[in-house]
């Protein structure tokens, strides 16, 4: 039997790969290892990798990474670490395939441990474009150093071909977090204001706001100005999740936490976790952030995204979406437009590029398929006709 080992950092990655790691377990063809690092293993990001043991999901090994810095030097010496951390792991456990989600600079660095041990890394969602993020070209680095690709949309397959991967290990296998939009049995409104300890009895927003990672020394400015367009709208209240573990990570937290101590119509949170998150947008009027979940799996809620600045900028988008700049006006018409009889509507029947929520069992279906057979790593590179 093969081994897999999946790789996670974060609450939103995890929230993502626990469909697709379950169907794995379920075909039985795999043994599933899972390598738990970055923030999941931070009190300050909420110590995440219990939300992981409470599913049931066996860590096969924790290995710390991540400074106390959210700075360029902090973040280049967590990523050293990393690949420290996780070359002795691959020379201890030798898994025959190593899959990743996403575009994250730790994943980066796990990447290449990978590659230097010739393992084979099974990529989910290359070809994406957040052209606004360093996430974008991290993104595309960690395409060339995998060997299976798997892609939430047709024209982000095409994408990966472009980047001379062969047509033959490229698939598209939609969102997973269309799927779990679509499947998870989430909690009611009363079970949801208990769990938050927030009563939910005026409309309210779901808000993440993440940095923008190629602006310099933006992320305070651009959040003081959502903060400001926010008090103007005090008849909304808001759930407010943290911002991940990326350059001015912190500055936009402590932002969020002045506001919520002076704001009773707010509440932050460090993590919600994949259940509480969804059911938040269940019963949510709309959301506000960059995140891409905003552009994901909240279409399928049939409510407005207000996707603030240049951070998602080059993604797909439903007719849902609602651009703003990371101006206090601006972000202030955008909410009064998300609020209209004119969005409700076309919210009404919006339909999500991002899949039919059947992602985990075709990604589990083609992994066997792709690993039935011998891996050779030697990749020759597709070249397109001009």
């Amino acid at each position: 039997m093969k081994t897999i080992t999946v790789l996670t950092a974060t609450r939103a990655e995890y929230g993502l790969l626990s469909p697709i790691i379950h169907a794995l377990k379920r075909c039985g063809k795999f043994n599933i290892k899972v390598a738990v690092t970055g923030a999941h293993l931070s009190p300050e990001f909420g110590l995440t990798y219990k939300e992981i043991e409470r599913e049931g999901i066996e860590i096969d090994r924790k290995i710390e990474i991540l400074l106390s810095s959210d700075t360029p030097a902090g973040i280049s010496k967590s990523m050293g670490m990393a690949m420290i951390g996780f070359a002795d792991y691959f020379t201890e456990r030798r898994p025959d395939a190593l899959m990743v989600l996403g575009d994250r600079y730790e994943t980066l660095a796990v990447c290449c441990a990978a590659m230097n041990a010739r393992i084979p890394i099974i990529h989910l969602y290359g070809g994406e474009t957040t052209e606004g993020a360093v996430d974008e070209v991290i993104r595309h680095a960690i395409t060339k150093l995998s060997y299976l690709h798997l892609t939430s949309t047709e024209e982000y397959r095409k994408r990966v071909i472009q980047l001379g991967e062969s047509p033959d290990r490229v698939y598209v296998v939609g969102a997973i977090g269309v799927e779990n939009a679509l499947k998870k049995n989430l909690l009611s409104k009363e079970q949801l204001e208990s769990e938050l300890r927030f009563k939910l009895d005026m409309p309210y927003a779901v808000v993440t706001f993440h940095p923008v990672t190629l602006e310099d020394e933006s992320s305070e400015q651009q959040c003081r100005a959502l903060v400001k367009a926010m008090i103007k709208h005090s008849e909304m209240k808001y759930i407010i999740t943290m911002a991940n573990a990326d350059a001015d990570g912190r500055i936009i937290n402590k932002i969020w936490k002045d506001f919520a101590e002076h704001n009773k119509n707010a509440s932050v949170f460090k993590s919600l976790g994949s259940i509480r998150y969804l059911s938040a947008l269940k019963y949510a009027d709309m959301v506000i952030g960059n995140s891409s979940s905003g552009l994901t799996e909240v279409p399928s809620f049939k409510i407005p995204t207000v996707n603030i600045g240049d951070r998602q900028r080059g993604r797909l988008k439903a007719a849902s979406i609602i651009d703003c700049m990371p101006d206090e006006q601006e972000i202030c018409d955008a909410i009064d437009y998300a609020k209209s009889e004119q969005c409700r509507e076309i919210c009404k029947t919006v339909k999500n590029p991002y899949g039919d929520g059947n992602t985990s069992e075709k990604t589990a279906e083609i992994i066997q398929k792709v690993f039935r057979g011998k891996i050779d790593l030697k990749k020759k590179f597709y070249n397109l006709s001009f």
